[in-house]
C-alpha cells in the first residue's frame, strides 16, 4: 500500500499541539465568561449559507468558499446555492431577520466561531484562509441609543485586562466626525469612500504616496497634506477635540462632535480609565457601512502585532433581509490571528488549570482498584486526575507525566499502602513530600491553589 504524505493546505495549517490548544482553549474560555458578564447571549449559525445572503452586503466573491462534494451530484443543493460563511456579521444579520419575531431587542449575542476567507495567506502575520472570530453585538429594532456604542469598550476592557497581555490602548473614531472633516476639505460625497479608504492606510502606506493618491481624488497639494497631517498626527483626545473644534463647522461635523462627546464620558461610567482609551482620528475603518463609533484595540508596547479588536456602529444591519430598521454595534476578535501573534511576541501566559493537574503513578505489584480508588476520590474533589493504566517502569511514568504537562505526580508502593500513606511530587519544582492518605485531597488541592470541593 503506497503512503499518503501527511501534509497541510497551505492558510488551513493552523493547528496546535495539545499544550498550545489548551491556551488557546483559555482564551475562548475567557472571552466568553466575560461577553456573558456583560449580558450577551450565545448564539452558533451554520458554517454554510446561502450564496445569496453571503454576498448580500458586499461580501467579495472570489474570497468566499463554495460548497462542492468530491463526487457531484447536481441535485445537491447545498452544492449548488451554498457557501462557507466569510465572517460573522452576515449571518447574524439573516439569523435576526428570519427570528426577530422570536427575539428580545436590544438583541445581545457573542458568537465564537470559525469563519472561511479565500485571503492570501500571511503566517507570519497571523492571516490565515480558516480562523476563529469572537463578536458581540447588539441590536436595536428601529432605534439604539448612543450607550451602547459607549458599553461596548467597557467589554472590550474587561476582556484584554484579564488576558493579561500588557498596556493596550482602545482607539475610537466616528464615522460622521470623519464624514464632516472631508466636507470641511471640500470633498464631495462621491467621493468620501474613496477617500476614507486612503486615509485608513495612513499607518501602513508610505506618507507621499498617500497625499499623492489624495491629490488624485481631486484635493490640492495643500488640502492633501494638512488633511493626511490632521488624520495621521498622534494627540490625547482633548487635543484632538480641540483640534476638530477650530474647524469650520458644518451639521455633520458638529452631530459627530456630539454624539463623540456624549460616549466618551459615558465610557467613563462604564469603567474604561483614561489610560486605555483615545479618540484618534487616524481610526479609519474603510467599510462603508459603519455610521458612527468605530473601534480599534491595539497593544502599546507590540504595535507590530496591529489591530487586535475592531468594530462598529451601523444603522441598518438587515435591509437587504427585511423593511425593519435594525441599528446595531459590535466588535470581532480576530482570535486566530491574535493567538498567533501573542505566542510569537510571547505574550501569552499558561493556563492557570489544565486537564494535565495530577498523575496517578501504578506499580504492578499493587492492586489497580486502590489506584483508581484513588483517582476517583479526587475527580470528586474537582482536581484533574489520570491514573497510569498501562503496566511500565516508575521512570518511564515520570517522563510520560513530564512530557504531557503534568503538575503532580502521586506515588502508592508497598511501604505507603501499609502505612496508609501518599508520596506527592511536586514535577516543576522537583520537590517531594508525603502526607496520610486522609490528607491528601487538601494536600493536593493547596499545591495547587484551588479550593478543596
Amino acid at each position: 500500500m503506497s503512503k499518503v504524505k501527511p501534509a497541510l493546505l497551505r492558510g488551513f495549517d493552523q493547528e496546535y499541539l495539545p499544550r498550545e490548544q489548551l491556551q488557546f482553549n483559555a482564551l475562548v474560555d475567557l472571552i466568553r465568561r466575560n461577553f456573558e458578564l456583560f449580558g450577551f447571549l450565545p448564539l452558533e449559525t451554520p458554517s454554510a449559507e446561502r450564496k445569496e445572503v453571503l454576498t448580500s452586503k458586499g461580501g467579495i466573491e472570489k474570497e468566499i468558499y463554495g460548497l462542492r462534494r468530491l463526487a457531484d451530484d447536481p441535485d445537491d443543493e447545498a452544492a449548488t446555492k451554498g457557501a462557507m460563511r466569510f465572517d460573522l456579521t452576515v449571518p447574524l444579520a439573516r439569523f435576526v431577520a428570519m427570528h426577530e419575531r422570536e427575539l428580545a431587542f436590544p438583541f445581545r449575542r457573542y458568537q465564537i466561531q470559525r469563519v472561511w476567507r479565500g485571503e492570501t495567506p500571511q503566517a507570519r502575520k497571523g492571516r490565515f484562509r480558516e480562523f476563529y472570530q469572537c463578536d458581540i453585538d447588539i441590536i436595536g429594532r428601529e432605534r439604539l441609543g448612543y450607550l451602547a456604542e459607549a458599553e461596548i469598550p467597557g467589554v472590550i476592557y474587561r476582556v484584554f485586562r484579564e488576558m493579561g497581555i500588557g498596556e493596550f490602548l482602545i482607539r475610537i473614531n466616528n464615522r460622521k466626525v470623519l464624514r464632516g472633516v472631508l466636507q470641511n476639505f471640500g470633498v464631495h460625497e462621491s467621493k468620501s469612500s474613496a477617500v476614507l479608504r486612503l486615509l485608513d492606510k495612513t499607518e501602513k502606506e508610505d506618507a507621499a504616496h498617500t497625499r499623492k493618491a489624495l491629490g488624485q481624488e481631486g484635493l490640492s497639494a495643500k488640502d492633501a497634506d494638512r488633511l493626511y497631517d490632521l488624520i495621521a498626527g498622534k494627540r490625547g483626545t482633548q487635543a484632538t477635540f480641540a483640534a476638530l473644534t477650530e474647524m469650520a463647522p458644518n451639521d455633520t461635523l458638529r452631530q459627530g462632535m456630539e454624539e463623540a462627546r456624549k460616549i466618551v464620558a459615558a465610557m467613563r461610567d462604564f469603567g474604561v480609565p483614561e489610560s486605555a482609551f483615545a479618540f484618534d482620528l487616524g481610526v479609519v475603518r474603510g467599510l462603508d457601512y459603519y455610521t458612527g463609533t468605530i473601534y480599534e484595540t491595539s497593544l502599546v508596547n507590540s504595535p507590530e502585532v496591529g489591530s487586535i479588536c475592531s468594530g462598529g456602529r451601523y444603522d441598518d444591519l438587515a435591509g437587504y433581509f427585511t423593511d425593519t430598521r435594525l441599528p446595531g454595534v459590535g466588535i470581532s476578535i480576530g482570535l486566530t490571528r491574535l493567538f498567533s501573534r501573542l505566542s510569537e511576541a510571547g505574550l501569552l501566559k499558561a493556563p492557570r488549570r489544565t486537564p494535565a493537574e495530577v498523575l496517578v503513578t501504578t506499580m504492578e505489584d499493587q492492586p489497580m482498584s486502590a489506584y483508581l480508588e484513588l483517582g476517583r476520590a479526587l475527580r470528586e474533589a474537582g482536581i484533574n486526575t489520570e491514573v497510569y493504566l498501562e503496566p511500565a517502569k516508575l521512570r518511564k511514568q515520570f517522563e510520560y507525566a513530564e512530557r504531557k504537562g503534568f503538575r503532580v505526580a502521586l506515588i502508592v508502593g508497598g511501604d505507603e499502602a501499609a502505612r496508609g500513606a501518599v508520596k506527592i511530587k511536586d514535577l516543576a519544582a522537583r520537590t517531594e513530600t508525603s502526607c496520610a492518605r486522609g490528607d491528601l485531597l487538601r494536600s493536593v488541592a493547596n499545591m495547587l491553589q484551588l479550593p478543596v470541593a
